[in-house]
Order: structure tokens, then sequence, then C-alpha cells
């Protein structure tokens, strides 16, 4: 409230400059005495009005009364303001005083409506501006409303996907291994658990990402055995730092499912998180077949692909929450493999 009052104070005291340099070129006369009626004046016909108009608002720093209510506050304040505004400038050593204000009543009557004139003016120009930032605010928060229902949206489409994938890897092991599929039941169990309730929120720590790709690299080892070795990097610093949930999932499962499961032999798969100066940066690698082998293989057999929805939803979800201050890469690794990159702007919320 301080800073409001503070701004919205010299805002008059400027244009109670300008109007005593009005005055006083119109009519000439000594300056100094034009000038400390006209900032007298108009301080306090701004501060009658103003503190008027929060009363009847309730403390409300932006807005204005309606009806009379608002014509009555503006008339009483000039009124007010004029008394006291005069009276405290004629009090000032070498001024007047009130007899010689009344010597003249023409020059009264000019100075009550020029008192009006340019409170109304300074009022008008107040209730505009409180009005255009009410309406911003109310713009923003639609916005920002928009944003989260996107959000829910995108991530209401990823957690089936999710889902099906992985219901898709039981069903390929129930057959070749009852056994594993009945270890790997049970992991799915616990960890769609876990998901489902972090989906259910806009946003989580870090650390809670990366436990709940821990637990689906659990659930996949069941299934991969020691083809699948796996690492997972996270600085105590930046595990409170508040990510989209299922940020990380897709890029996983799409390493696993065109990386390395395809390949013969064991694959490394590492997920980390760094910060590079004003950006956090997340990475899932693999040392599996790479993108052109991924992309020739889709190509012969479409059935396979799959993986574009998960990244399109991952590159939806950044633009929505960042737009162009976010971004995601896919790129070869010189010594073969995929790196998946996903670079956010810091400072990001960080959650208890």
């Amino acid at each position: 409230m301080l800073r409001h009052l503070l701004r919205h104070g010299l805002q008059v005291v400027l244009a109670d400059t300008v109007v005593a340099v009005i005055i006083a070129t119109l009519r000439g006369g000594d300056f100094g005495s034009i000038f400390a009626h006209s900032q007298a004046i108009g301080l306090f016909s701004w501060g009658f009005i103003e503190s008027g108009r929060m009363l009847l608002l309730g403390g409300a720093l932006e807005g204005w009364p309606r009806g009379w209510k608002g014509l009555a506050l503006v008339v009483a304040g000039c009124t007010a303001g004029f008394l006291a505004g005069t009276t405290v400038a004629d009090a000032l050593p070498g001024r007047p005083g009130w007899k010689a204000t009344f010597a003249s009543p023409r020059a009264l009557m000019a100075d009550i409506a020029l008192t009006a004139t340019f409170s109304t003016i300074i009022v008008g120009w107040f209730y505009t501006r409180g009005r255009a930032l009410v309406q911003r605010s109310q713009v923003a928060a639609a916005t920002h409303e928009a944003t989260l229902a996107r959000l829910v949206l995108l991530q209401s489409q990823l957690e089936p996907h999710m889902l099906f994938n992985t219901l898709a890897n039981l069903r390929a092991l129930i057959a070749a291994d009852p056994e594993r599929a009945q270890a790997m039941l049970d992991r799915l169990i616990d960890f769609l658990r876990a998901t489902l309730d972090a989906s259910r929120v806009t946003a989580h720590p870090l650390a809670d990402e990366f436990l709940r790709i821990a637990d689906y690299l659990a659930l996949m080892q069941v299934r991969m055995g020691d083809r699948l070795r796996t690492i997972t990097s996270l600085p105590p610093e930046l595990a409170g730092i508040a990510v989209p949930p299922l940020l990380l999932q897709p890029l996983v499962e799409n390493a696993i499912k065109h990386g390395l499961e395809p390949q013969r032999g064991a694959g490394d798969l590492r997920v980390s998180a760094v910060r590079d100066g004003a950006m956090l940066v997340l990475a899932v690698t693999d040392s599996g077949r790479g993108l052109d082998a991924a992309a020739a293989a889709n190509a012969r057999d479409p059935a396979t692909a799959g993986a574009g929805f998960g990244l399109a939803q991952i590159r939806e979800r950044l633009q929505t929450l960042h737009g162009d201050a976010a971004s995601f890469t896919l790129s070869t690794r010189p010594e073969g493999g995929t790196r998946a990159e996903i670079r956010l702007p810091l400072p990001l919320t960080h959650t208890a």
C-alpha cells in the first residue's frame, strides 16, 4: 500500500507542478505562491479523494465507487482539498491569507473550478489506469488457467500411452517367461500406483520424477535382465526443483524400446540432471543402435514406431510452460547411441 500511495503521490506532485506553470504563464504573478497553492490544494484534494475511495471500497488499492458515490466523492474531496490546501498555503510566511483570497470572488471561483477540473482529470487518469491493471490481471489469470487446463489435457493423454506401453511389455513376457512376468506384474502394480498419484498434480519435485524413473527401470530390468545397465544422477541441490510429472518417462521408454531393446547384447542407459548456468539440463543417454538405425527400422515397419507421440507431448508441454525459453533435442552420440536433452530456464519453483 505504501508503494501505491507514494507512486500516486509523486504523480500528483508532477501534475500540480504542470498546473502551477500553466497558471503562472496565463495570469502572471509570484510563481512561488502559485506553486505552493497548487501543490497544497492538489495534494489535499488527492488525499481526501483517495482516502474516501479506499474507505468506500473496503481498502482496495484499485477500483472506483459506482453511481452517485463516485461523483459525491470528487465534489467533497475537491471542496475539502481546496479549503485545506488554501489554508495551509496561506499560512506560509509572506502569504496574504484568506482575506486576500475572498477579495476577488471571480478569481476565487476560477480557482475552485480549476481545482475541480484538474482533480477530475487526475482521478480519471488513476481510475482508467487502475481499471486497465485489473483487466490485465484478469487476462493473465485467465491465461494461466488456460495454460493449466492445457497441461492437464496433455498429461491425461500421456498417462494412458505410458500405461499401454508398459502392459504391452508385460504381455510379451507372459508367454516367454511366466515367472519373470509375475515378478514384473508385482513391480508394475507398485509403479502404476506411484505414477498415478504423481499424475494428479501439475508439478512435483525432480527427486520424485527420478524415483518414478527408477521404478520404471527396475520394471524393465525384470524383462531385460542383465541386458539393461542403468545409472541415474541427481545432485542434491536440484532435487527440490518442481517439474511437470512424466517429463522424463517418454524419453526413457523411447531409449529402451527404440535404442537398447532391439540391439543384441547389453546396453547402458543414463538419466541425469545438471545445472548449466541459468538452465536446468535433463538428459537421457543410451548406447543403443542410434537414430539412423531406428528411423530405418521404423520405415520398414511403421507399426513398430510409436515414439512420436510421447516426444510430441514433451515438446507441447515445454512450449506451453516456457515458450521458446525451453528446448528439447534428440541427437546421435559420437560414441554411438542417442542423447535426449531437455533444457528448462532457472530459477524454477522449489518444493518443500
